[in-house]
């Protein structure tokens, strides 16, 4: 079972790894105001932590 676990884990990591990259593809092509509209949505979800 632990092999199972430690498998399962790099998995998740993989696939964590995998969707920033896809998020960091995404906002790099975001214009100003709509840079400014996600962090605001963010900020007020508590995601960002200024």
């Amino acid at each position: 079972m632990e092999g199972y676990a430690r498998t399962f884990s790099q998995s998740d990591e993989y696939r964590r790894e995998e969707l920033i990259r896809v998020i960091e593809r995404s906002i790099e092509k975001l214009t100003l105001q709509e840079l400014e509209a996600l962090y605001y949505d963010m900020s007020t979800k508590s995601y960002i932590n200024d």
